[in-house]
This record gives structure tokens, sequence and C-alpha cells, in this order.
């Protein structure tokens, strides 16, 4: 019965991720409109289609499309970023800063990101990361045509993934990007059974979907094996395609899995976003602070890592200051992220005691005492007892947020 209700559930969730119409008319005609502005500037390149719109697994709500512009090798020693940009320039995009400089354009609710790459037939022609990308798109098409039913599996995992949050490689994410499942579906053959080999994975878990190194924990570089998860990308076989996934992510990922295989529910494909009125019945009687931050402007990955950066210096001064920390969590999003903090309400002691050097240490002991009034030595350490200056979350964190290293790290910040 089991069996029964989770294809049910999974046939309902790809009529609802799958997009009515796979292609949009807006990307063939900015697809045209780039290929005759590189004509008309004498530019040997070519742009099409890239991610998950060329490969065929886009989501229904994803207005994110990625442009390759694959200039031929003979431009292997020139900035092909600058070019493209002269190229773009009536188009009016934004220039990105990243490994290679990109471009991006918004159109209607499209964002287009133009990537420029070198046209390569294999990894060990490129001369940056991103020159691999069309053949990791190539190398999924291959496999798509094959079996078209893994296009709506790489569609469950993918939703399944920013469900429970562990979608996306970026820095602030530290999760299983699309590359990854678009792996781990070709490998495993389905979403459920990517699920079940989840549920039981170990501390460590090693694929190599093309077979291509008898021992890749000896083979790949040390650098690139730290990671929980281990794939040998298939383009690019000295390279760990799940480098980025954080152990964090890797055991959220085989808990979610777990639980949707013990209790099947079409809720576990639902994106949820952070409420305050369900924060505040999850924090009950204990002390909840919600803030609401807006990002700085710049790249995704950079200004995520900040906010996220900003929310960690926070729970880590709760903890510095003896306030028991119940749950916290965040939310990025460009234009208002939010931060929270759950937070037992009990009443701290008027005093604190702070843990100074070892009584050997006598250069150490005299800046100690200078500092405080109060000090005692026990068992061969120094201690001082002072007054405690916070005695409740809201008052620190509302000195924090006033602090430079928060407000350097995001534009606004406020409870």
């Amino acid at each position: 019965m089991t069996k029964d209700r989770i294809e049910a559930i999974f046939e309902k969730t790809i009529s609802r991720v799958k997009p009515e119409k796979q292609v949009f008319k807006e990307v063939d005609d900015t697809i045209k409109k780039i290929n005759a502005l590189l004509k008309k500037n004498k530019i040997k390149a070519v742009c099409v289609a890239g991610g998950s719109y060329a490969k065929g697994t886009i989501l229904k709500n994803d207005f994110d499309i990625d442009l390759f512009v694959r200039f031929d090798y003979d431009y292997r020693s020139r900035d092909i970023s600058k070019l493209l940009g002269r190229a773009l320039k009536p188009l009016k995009p934004e220039l990105v800063h990243g490994s290679r400089d990109y471009y991006q354009l918004k159109k209607k609710s499209l964002l287009f990101e133009m990537v420029p790459v070198l046209k390569i037939n294999n990894y060990k022609q490129a001369v940056n990361v991103t020159d691999m990308s069309p053949l990791h798109v190539d190398y999924v098409k291959k496999h798509l045509s094959k079996k078209p039913r893994l296009g709506s599996e790489i569609r469950l995992a993918k939703q399944f993934c920013k469900a429970v949050k562990v979608y996306g490689a970026e820095s602030y994410i530290r999760g299983f990007s699309g590359h990854v499942l678009d792996l781990m579906i070709i490998y495993y053959g389905s979403f459920e059974n990517l699920l079940m080999q989840a549920s039981v994975w170990g501390g460590k878990v090693v694929l190599d979907p093309a077979s291509h190194l008898k021992d890749p924990m000896k083979q790949l570089n040390k650098s690139k094996t730290q990671s929980p998860l281990i794939i040998v990308d298939p383009i690019q076989p000295d390279r760990n395609a799940a480098a980025a996934v954080s152990r964090e992510k890797f055991e959220l990922f085989k808990d979610k899995a777990k639980e949707f295989l013990e209790k099947p529910s079409e809720e576990c494909f639902a994106i949820k976003k952070l409420r305050v009125k369900e924060l505040k019945a999850k924090a009950k009687k204990e002390c909840l602070v919600v803030l609401k931050a807006k990002p700085l402007k710049g790249k995704e990955d950079v200004i995520g890592a900040k906010v996220m950066k900003s929310f960690e210096h926070i729970k880590k001064h709760l903890k510095k200051h003896d306030f028991t920390l119940i749950e916290a969590g965040w939310e990025f999003e460009e234009k208002k992220s939010t931060l929270y903090y759950i937070v037992k309400k009990e009443k701290l002691s008027d005093k604190v005691v702070l843990k100074g050097p070892p009584a050997r240490e006598k250069v150490n002991v005299k800046r100690f005492k200078s500092k405080h009034k109060k000090v005692l030595e026990k068992k061969g350490r120094f201690f001082a007892e002072e007054k405690r200056k916070y005695k409740t979350p809201e008052k620190l964190i509302k000195d924090l947020i006033k602090g430079e290293y928060i407000k350097q790290r995001v534009s606004r910040i406020s409870i």
C-alpha cells in the first residue's frame, strides 16, 4: 500500500512542478537577439540554452535561465567576458563578477544569466571551470534521451531538496546543486531509489557514475575528499562534484529521506516560507526574537554568505552570554531575509564568572587582573566576577545589530 501511495504522491508532485510549456518564447527570442549581436560584432561564438532549461528538468516556478555563449577555442587567450559585454551593450545587461565575469538580464519574469565559455570537447581543454558547463548539460541530455522518465525524477529530487532546505551549492547553503542531483538520479535510476539509498547512507558516501577511478578516496586530491559525499564527476574525473555539500546538509537530507519513506506525504514537497505566526506557536512561552535584514547589493552567493555570518554572529554571542538557545534559523531573500532565535525564558544570575589564564602565565595574569576588579584563584587558574551586562536576549541582540560587524554585512536590520 505504501508503494502505491508513494507513486501517487510522486505523480501529483510531478504534474504540479512540471511547466505547462517547456519552451518559453522569451528564451528563444533572447537567444536569437544575442546571436544576431554576436554576428554583427563579428565574434565567432554561439549562444545556446544551458542549465535545467536545456536539460528539460526546469521547475514550474524557476525563472532563472542560463545561457552559454560558446566562443571558438581560438579565443582562449582573450578576455571573452569583455568581448561579450561589448556585444551585449544594446541589451543593457548587468555585469556580475565571478571566476569569469558574466552578465544578467531581466526580461519580464525571467532572469537570464549569460555566461561566456570556450567551446571545448573535454575537460583538459578548459581554461575556466565554467567552460565545462555545456559538457555537463550534454551528459545529462544523453541519459535523458535514453530514459526520458529521468527528467521527472530529477524534478522530484529538486523539489524535495528545495522543500527540506538542502538545495544549492552556494557558500551560504552548502547543499546539493542541480548538477549533483542530476548525477545521483542518473546513478540510482530514480528518486525513490535515491531516497532508499540515502536513508541507509553511512558517514561517507563515494559514487563514481562513469566508473573513472579504481579508488576515488586515494586517487582524488585530499582537499576534494573532505565532504561527506564524494561524486567523481563523469566529465572531469579529478573533480568531486559534491565538494560543496556540508555535513549538516548531508545529515539533514538523510533524515528527511527516512522521514518520507516512513510517512509519505505531499507536504514533504511543499516549499514553506518562515512565518512569524508559526514561529510564535513553536516558541510557545519561550522567548522569540525575529529579525528582518535587507541584504547588501551584489552577487547572491556573496550577499547570502554575509547574511549567514550575521546570523552566526548573533547565535555565537547568545551562547557566550549564557542564554539557552532552543532553536535558531534563517531564510535568505534578496529583498528581505528573516533570522529567528528561540531562547529559553529563564532568570540569569546578576553576576557572571569569567575564566582567566592559568597562574603560571604571569604576564597574562597581570593583564587579566588589570581588567577586572574582583579576581580569585582556583585550582591554579584565575577567574573574575563581573556584573552581568545582558539579562535578556532582546537587549543583547539590539546592541549586536548596532555593531560594526553586522553593519558591514547587511544593508539594514531590525527586530
